[in-house]
């Protein structure tokens, strides 16, 4: 039986959560942040582009710009400029002639220069990215018009520092949810650790799966051999009654056939000389339990089917758990109702368990999900459901064997497992 001596299952959920919260976290911090990019981005634009406009169409501006007289603008719409970008919060207010002479200007040396930016053919608003005397900024420029005579243009924008500065109250909003994320999956993943450990205690991953693996041994030998127990008492008990009768004969011929059945089963286990006798003996008293279900149990296993690298407990969870979802599909389906099971060599070496069964069939979009642990097509019992085939899978794949679905009729599980000969 395979023993893990890595770490804890308690450590191994307490990790895997752990990480899945700073994947979490760091996702949406960075979500969180480019979000915000994008909307001090759009906002920016959306202030520069209402305090253009309103200054456009104002009746001072559009009067001054009028008027022709350079000076005359600049000493009274200087002023106004300023106090705009005071009170607006902009970096710049810049209004010019129709030529993209500036008017005004946050430095005033720059008044009387021609405008660094684009200024459109036709009037039109046109909002962008420009590096001018102030560096890159984000500017919309908006024409100025005294009736239907185009009079100069305004531009009005911030600095890309000043819109990477107003980042920062998102910046440290976004890595505080990232840090509140991280703290309540830290709580979360020791509280499931904590959980965990009550029920696993301090044992690793692998003998969890081999207790279960124990259990589910167990469990299906038990059935088996109640099953054998209790065919071979109503052999019995019928004997004796017809010996008390005193029908001899055809209480010899009930054992007789009796003894037969189950000898032709124990002689191809017997010439199995690599095998191990365990899944024979699982076979034998499945053969019982089916006879009890009204399903025919074929068993075809090969003299020099090789013994897997599966230890005995987990080679009964593997065939039992594979045998028992064949009987309930059989059982459940119309007549004739019977299950086969086939062990042999392949030509590598390998072993091949085949089982098969008369049932409905497994629908195509549900093959994938049979192995899915607590999933299943049969209603929820006493004992669970969902946990065999999911067994059944691990065990297969801690061996590095492999374990498949026929996609026709009839429906076969097939296992193909390593030796040591392969």
């Amino acid at each position: 039986m395979s023993r893990d001596g890595g770490r804890s299952a308690a450590s191994r959920v307490f990790l895997a959560m752990l990480a899945a919260v700073v994947v979490v976290a760091l996702l949406t911090s960075g979500l969180l942040l480019l979000e915000g990019q994008r909307s001090g981005r759009a906002e920016a634009e959306r202030v520069t582009q209402a305090v253009a406009e309103t200054l456009a169409h104002t009746p001072d501006v559009r009067t001054a710009l009028a008027s022709g007289s350079v000076i005359a603008a600049t000493e009274r719409l200087q002023p106004l400029a300023v106090q705009v970008m005071t009170e607006a919060r902009v970096d710049f207010v810049t209004i010019m002639d129709t030529d993209g002479i500036r008017i005004t200007h946050r430095d005033p040396a720059e008044i009387g220069r021609h405008y660094i930016g684009t200024i459109p053919e036709t009037p039109t608003v046109l909002t962008e990215q420009f590096t001018g005397t102030l560096g890159p900024s984000l500017r919309t420029i908006v024409p100025v018009e005294e009736g239907a005579d185009l009079v100069g243009w305004v531009s009005v924008g911030v600095t890309v520092d000043t819109v990477a500065a107003a980042l920062v109250p998102r910046l440290l909003a976004a890595l505080g949810i990232g840090a509140a994320l991280v703290a309540a999956g830290i709580v979360g993943a020791l509280l499931a650790r904590r959980l965990t450990r009550r029920v696993a205690g301090d044992l690793p991953a692998g003998a969890i799966r081999d207790t279960l693996a124990s259990a589910e041994s167990m469990r299906t030998l038990g059935e088996a051999l109640r099953a054998q127990t209790h065919e071979h008492g109503n052999r019995l008990h019928t004997a004796v009654a017809l010996l008390e009768l005193g029908r001899t004969d055809e209480a010899i011929e009930l054992l007789s056939a009796s003894a037969q059945e189950s000898q032709s089963l124990v002689d191809q286990v017997a010439a199995r000389t690599h095998g191990d006798p365990t899944v024979g003996a699982l076979l034998l008293g499945k053969t019982a339990q089916a006879a009890e279900r009204g399903v025919d149990l074929t068993v075809d296993i090969a003299p020099d089917a090789p013994h897997s690298l599966l230890p005995p407990i987990d080679q009964v969870a593997l065939v039992g758990n594979l045998l028992d979802n064949a009987l309930d599909a059989a059982a459940a389906a119309a007549a004739p109702r019977w299950v086969r099971v086939r062990l042999a060599p392949t030509p590598d070496g390998e072993l091949i368990v085949e089982v098969s069964d008369s049932g409905d069939g497994i629908p195509d979009h549900l093959r994938t999900r049979v192995f899915d642990r607590g999933f299943s097509t049969k209603p929820a019992g006493a004992e669970g459901r969902g946990v065999g085939l999911t067994l059944a899978r691990a065990v297969v794949d801690g061996v590095g064997g492999s374990l498949t679905i026929s996609s026709g009729a009839p429906t076969t599980f097939r296992v193909v497992l390593p030796t040591e000969a392969s």
